[in-house]
C-alpha cells in the first residue's frame, strides 16, 4: 500500500475501507469497479464516480495487461474524498516512489509515452504516485470533492510536491470525465452488418470535439485493391497548406490507414489522437482476422468444389479446359495451362481469359519466342519446379504442374486487374496447381489404362466375322460402363477340319486382367482342340481339366454348335452348352423357344456333363446366343430377363443376323438408363439360304 494511503486510512476513522485479492483476467476491472462503487456509495461520494470508475477500470486493465499477477486492489473513503491502490506482484525496478503532477507538462509528455491510462490518471486525479516495493509495484490515485482541502500530512519515505493540491486544470480545453467515459466506451455494434463505418464515425467526432478540431478523416486500405478509402469523417476538409495532426493506424498488413485531424496544438490533442487511433485499430484488426477467417473459408469451398469438379472428369482434355475456367476470374485476369509432350516440350493445352475479346492477343503472346517471352519463362518454371514471375504484356506468374514426381507442365496464371495477388492468392493458387496436375495425370493414367483394357478386349474378340454362303453370322458386343475393365465375354467363330463352323460364345467369371488372362486360354485352347480334330465332348473335357488345374477360383459358362449343310436347304446344328444359357430358336415363319439342354460350367468339378443337342434350321431361321449381361439387366429390381429376350426376338423373324443381332442389344440396352454393369454379347446364327 501507498503511503499516501496508508495515511488517509489513518485518518478514515469515519470512512470506509476495502481490501480484496483478484486474478488476472478479463473480469477483473469490472470487479474493481463493483468493489470502488460500493465504496463510494456507503461514504455518499457519488459525485467522483465517474472519475472513480473510469481510473479504476484503466490502472487494472494496464496492470492485468502488462503485470499478468494477481492484483491487490485497496479502496479507502474518508469525509473529502477516495483513494485507490491497485498493486501486483511483478518485480520491480526497487524502493523508489513516484508522484506526478498533471500541471507539470513534461510529467504529462512522459506519460503519454508510457501509456493512455496513466494519462488519464494524471488528468483526473488529484495526486498519484506510483510505489515500488520487494513484492511488486502499486499505483494509486486519489479523488478529492471539489472544493475540499486535501489531507495532510504523510509517512515516512513519501515524496509530496510542493505544489500538490487540488488538481485543476490551467488548459480550457482540457476533456471531462463525462467526455473520456464516453470515448472509451464507445464500441461498435456488435449485431451491424458492417460497424465500423459507424463506430470510426463516432471515435473521430468524440475525438474532433474533445480537442476542438474543425475536422477529420479516418482513411483506411484493406490492401483489396481499392487503394485508400474514407472510412469516417468529420466537420469541414482540411484547407490546402493545414498543418494536420496525423497519426498512423496500427494494424498489421494488408491493412494501412491514417487519423488526421484538424487540430490546433495542446497538451492533449496528440495523446488523445493516439488512444482513438489505438482504440480504433484494435477493432480494424479484429476486423482484418474475420475478413482473413471469411475468405480462408470462402478458399476452402472453393477449393473443395475444385476438387470435385476435377475429380469428375477423367478425359485428360476436358479436365486440363476445366482448370481455366475455374482460375478466372476468380484469381486472375487470364489462365494457361501448358503440358509437356513426349519430347520434353511444352504445349498450350487449355486457355481462358476474363475478356473474351483478348484471347487472340493472349494466345499470341503465348506463342512468342525468345529469352525474354513468357513461353522462356515457363520453360524456365517447368524445369526448375519453381515459381517464376511473368512480366508484361501480360503480367502474372507461373506454378509447375507436378504429380507424383512428374513434371506434367506449367499453370500460368495472370494478376488481377486492380492488383497483385496476395500471399493467400497465391497459396490458393499452388493449392489448385497441385490438385490440377493430380487430376491430369489421374485422367492420363485412365487413359492408358483404358487404351489398354480396349487393346486387350480387342484381341479377344475376332476383327470380322466369316463370309459364308449360306449361312449368317452376326454379333454385338458392348462393354461394362467402366471402358477400362476388360471384361470376360468373348465370342468365336472357328473352321472346323470337317468343313463345318464353330460357334462359341462364353463368359469368364469376373473382369480385369485376370479374367481377361482365362479368356484368352480358353478361346486359345479350343482353337488348338478343335483344329486338331477332337470331337466337342472331349474338348469341352480337357477345357475342364485345365481350368481346373490352372485353378484361381475362376470358371467358364461355354456354349458350343457346330454348324454344316444338311438335307436340302437345311442347316444342322450340334449343340453343347456348358453351363451357359440356352439359346433362342428364332423361326422364319414366327414364333421363339429356347433348345438345347443345360451342362456343367467349367473349371469347377473334375468331371462335367455336357448333353448333346441336334437342331435343324430350315431357311431363314435363327439362332440367337447371348451372355448373362443381356438377361441380368437391372432397371431397379427388375431384370430383363429370359422371357422378356424371348418376346422382344419373336418380332424379328425373317430379318438378317445383322439386324437381328443389333435390335436385340438396342431392347438390351434400352431396359435401362444406367450403364450396362456387366458385358453383353449377342452372336447370331442364320440359315440364308433362299
Amino acid at each position: 500500500m501507498s503511503a499516501e494511503a496508508g495515511a488517509a486510512t489513518a485518518g478514515a476513522r469515519d470512512g470506509a475501507v476495502r481490501r480484496v485479492r483478484l486474478p488476472a483476467d478479463r473480469r477483473t476491472p469490472a470487479a474493481a469497479r463493483a468493489v470502488v462503487r460500493s465504496v463510494l456509495t456507503e461514504s455518499h461520494l457519488d459525485e467522483l464516480a465517474n472519475e472513480a470508475l473510469l481510473l479504476t477500470t484503466e490502472l487494472t486493465t494496464n496492470a492485468v495487461e502488462h503485470a499478468r499477477t494477481e492484483l491487490d486492489i485497496e479502496v479507502v473513503a474518508d469525509e473529502i474524498g477516495l483513494t485507490v491502490t491497485v498493486s501486483d506482484f511483478a518485480p520491480g525496478s526497487g524502493d523508489e516512489l513516484t508522484v506526478g503532477d498533471r500541471n507539470d507538462s513534461t510529467e504529462i509528455n512522459e506519460v503519454s509515452v508510457r501509456g493512455r491510462g496513466l494519462l488519464l490518471v494524471d488528468h483526473f486525479a488529484s495526486r498519484w504516485g506510483t510505489t515500488y516495493l520487494p513484492t511488486g509495484k502499486g499505483v494509486w490515485f486519489r479523488l478529492d470533492r471539489p472544493g475540499a482541502d486535501p489531507p495532510t500530512g504523510g509517512t515516512v519515505g513519501e515524496s509530496t510536491p510542493a505544489n500538490a493540491g487540488p488538481r485543476t486544470s490551467t488548459d480550457g480545453s482540457a476533456p471531462s470525465a463525462s467526455a473520456m467515459s464516453e470515448l472509451m466506451q464507445t464500441a461498435p455494434d456488435l449485431y451491424g452488418d458492417d460497424p465500423l463505418p459507424d463506430f470510426a464515425t463516432s471515435l473521430l467526432s468524440r475525438v474532433a470535439e474533445m480537442v476542438g478540431a474543425a475536422g477529420g478523416t479516418i482513411r483506411l486500405d484493406r490492401g483489396d485493391g481499392q487503394g485508400s478509402q474514407v472510412l469516417a469523417r468529420f466537420g469541414r476538409p482540411a484547407r490546402p497548406g493545414s498543418d494536420l495532426l496525423r497519426v498512423p493506424l496500427t494494424v498489421h498488413r494488408p491493412y494501412a490507414g491514417e487519423l488526421e485531424l484538424d487540430a490546433a496544438p495542446s497538451a492533449y490533442a496528440q495523446p488523445l489522437a493516439v488512444l482513438t487511433a489505438e482504440r480504433l485499430s484494435l477493432h480494424l484488426e479484429n476486423d482484418r482476422l474475420r475478413r482473413a477467417d471469411v475468405r480462408r473459408q470462402v478458399w476452402l469451398t472453393f477449393l473443395a468444389e475444385a476438387s470435385e469438379l476435377l475429380a469428375q472428369s477423367l478425359d485428360v482434355d476436358l479436365t486440363m479446359a476445366l482448370v481455366p475456367q475455374l482460375v478466372v476470374p476468380r484469381l486472375g485476369q487470364w489462365c494457361a495451362v501448358h503440358t509437356t509432350d513426349e519430347w520434353g516440350r511444352l504445349r498450350l493445352a487449355a486457355a481462358s481469359h476474363a475478356d473474351e475479346s483478348m484471347l487472340p492477343q493472349l494466345h499470341k503472346v503465348l506463342a512468342e519466342t525468345g529469352p525474354d517471352s513468357i513461353s522462356a519463362r515457363l520453360r524456365e518454371a517447368s524445369r526448375s519446379a519453381a515459381q517464376i514471375p511473368l512480366g508484361g504484356p501480360m503480367e502474372g506468374f507461373a506454378v509447375p504442374l507436378i504429380a507424383r514426381g512428374q513434371r506434367l507442365g506449367t499453370l500460368a496464371v495472370g494478376r488481377h486487374q486492380r492488383h497483385r495477388h496476395d500471399p493467400d492468392e497465391v497459396a490458393v493458387l499452388e493449392d489448385v496447381a497441385r490438385r490440377a496436375a493430380l487430376a491430369i495425370e489421374n485422367a492420363r493414367i485412365h487413359a492408358e489404362r483404358r487404351r489398354v483394357a480396349q487393346t486387350l478386349q480387342q484381341s479377344l474378340l475376332p476383327p470380322v466375322l466369316p463370309l459364308v454362303d449360306g449361312i449368317g453370322f452376326a454379333a454385338e458386343y458392348v462393354p461394362t460402363g467402366d471402358d477400362a475393365e476388360v471384361g470376360g465375354d468373348f465370342y468365336d467363330v472357328v473352321p472346323l477340319p470337317d468343313g463345318r463352323w464353330l460357334v462359341v460364345i462364353g463368359d469368364v467369371s469376373g473382369k480385369g486382367v485376370q479374367a481377361a488372362a482365362v479368356t484368352g486360354l480358353v478361346r486359345d485352347v479350343i482353337r488348338v482342340l478343335v483344329g486338331d480334330g477332337k470331337p466337342l465332348p472331349e474338348a469341352l473335357a480337357r477345357l475342364n481339366e485345365t481350368l481346373v488345374e490352372r485353378g484361381g477360383g475362376r470358371y467358364c459358362t461355354l456354349a458350343l454348335a457346330a454348324v454344316g449343310p444338311g438335307e436340302g436347304d437345311q442347316l444342322d446344328v450340334s449343340l453343347h452348352l456348358a453351363g451357359h444359357d440356352r439359346p433362342v430358336l428364332l423361326a422364319a415363319a414366327g414364333g421363339a423357344g429356347f433348345v438345347g439342354t443345360g451342362g456343367t460350367a467349367l473349371g469347377l468339378l473334375d468331371t462335367i456333363t455336357s448333353p448333346t443337342a441336334e437342331i435343324t434350321l430350315g431357311p431363314g431361321d435363327s439362332l440367337i446366343f447371348y451372355t448373362d449381361g443381356v438377361t441380368e439387366r437391372r432397371r431397379g429390381r427388375e431384370l430383363f430377363g429370359t422371357d422378356r429376350l424371348r418376346d422382344a426376338a419373336a418380332p424379328l423373324a425373317g430379318y438378317s443376323a445383322d439386324v437381328v443381332a443389333a435390335r436385340l442389344r438396342a431392347a438390351a440396352i434400352n431396359f435401362s438408363v444406367e450403364p450396362p454393369r456387366d458385358d453383353i454379347a449377342v452372336l447370331v446364327l442364320r440359315n440364308d439360304a433362299t
